[in-house]
């Protein structure tokens, strides 16, 4: 499970270090895409092949689908890591996620998220407050009891 949060800088080339407790679990070869929020998205190769086998089922005569397709997937690149444990992000990504210089990584379970430092401080100021109000709106009528 990808969890936890970490300061790395991205270099003048793109390249970005991801910490060694992250590399373990990831494997060699990882796919970055645009993701929501103005982040990146990381998955491993099995996630990614999951989460291709759920897309492959939108239908393409829905425009939103089309539209997500386009989005999600005109990005994404498969990349591994060198020797250093860095990962080359391309410019369209760079520029999507506005990463300059220190970039937060996030571990969200299945995924990590890669963060401009001032775009995560932003969202984690503005969501602080709310997370009460999020938490009871999402699990107190569908969490699980361990029943």
């Amino acid at each position: 499970m990808l969890i936890g949060e970490y300061h790395h800088n991205i270099d003048e080339k793109g390249r970005l270090t991801l910490p060694a407790k992250f590399r373990e679990e990831l494997g060699e070869e990882v796919i970055v895409t645009r993701g929501l929020e103005e982040c990146l998205f990381l998955y491993t190769k099995t996630e990614w092949d999951k989460i291709m086998s759920k897309l492959e089922k939108l239908p393409f005569t829905k425009k939103d689908a089309r539209s997500f397709m386009r989005f999600f997937l005109s990005g994404a690149t498969a990349t591994v890591f060198d020797k250093q444990g860095r990962i080359n992000i391309t410019s369209p990504l760079i520029s999507y996620a506005n990463l300059d210089h220190e970039c937060v990584i996030v571990g969200v379970g299945d995924r990590l998220e890669i963060w401009d430092l001032d775009k995560w401080n932003n969202f984690y100021t503005e969501n602080q407050k709310e997370m009460s109000d999020i938490c009871e709106d999402l699990f107190d009528s569908n969490w699980d009891n361990g029943d």
